[in-house]
């Protein structure tokens, strides 16, 4: 059994993968430059994600409006490593501080929001283990543009595929097409401060 706090991604020795869905102008556009461009907004917080069902969940396989084009993005370990070490958590959990008032003050200054949210099978079920999800303030976002990402494709056609052998129930194939997804290990100094369980 999986722990339930833990970090599961597509990663390789200098890259791991994260997934965002966007509406087709914002995804073509990254997609033929390789990086984000407007009318993506570089003022307001971006969500990324390490796991691909839990955003299956979220943009209903790329049916939800403005959600339609799901993007796997390949951005440099460097840079998601770093931004676990600015991440604050959203919530006040009481064995990571001291207090609800110490939590808000470093939540508030914080370049990135920490949050976990109810794992998903590829049925939608919700799982007895949480997802990650990590929000990049307006004050690192470019950083995240111009230094982390490797390598942004869209992988609609994909999710689709996979969505029409779900639905005609020919779910063995669908779980074979899903993205490898295995344990990731951040720096350790990220784990107790985020609730990530070590291995």
């Amino acid at each position: 059994m999986a722990n339930e706090y833990e970090i599961r991604a597509d990663f390789d020795q200098h890259t791991i993968v994260v997934y965002q869905a966007y509406n087709p102008i914002i995804a073509n556009s990254a997609v033929k430059q390789q990086r984000f461009v407007s009318p993506f907004s570089f003022n307001r917080m971006t969500w990324i994600k390490p796991s691909f069902l839990w955003l299956m969940h979220r943009s209903q396989w790329g049916r939800k409006k403005g959600q339609e084009n799901i993007l796997a993005i390949r951005m440099k370990r460097m840079g998601w490593d770093s931004a676990l070490k600015y991440g604050v958590l959203t919530h006040p959990e009481p064995g990571i501080y001291q207090s609800p008032e110490i939590w808000r003050s470093e939540f508030d200054r914080a370049l990135v929001h920490i949050q976990w949210d109810t794992e998903r099978s590829l049925k939608g079920k919700p799982l007895n283990q949480f997802s990650i999800q990590v929000g990049l303030s307006r004050h690192i976002i470019r950083e995240f543009v111009d230094d982390w990402i490797v390598e942004i494709q869209d992988i609609t056609p994909r999710v689709c595929k996979i969505r029409d052998l779900v639905q005609h129930g020919k779910v063995k194939q669908a779980r074979a097409a899903l993205p490898s997804e295995r344990q990731y290990q951040p720096p350790l100094e990220s784990c107790r401060k985020l609730m990530v369980n070590a291995f």
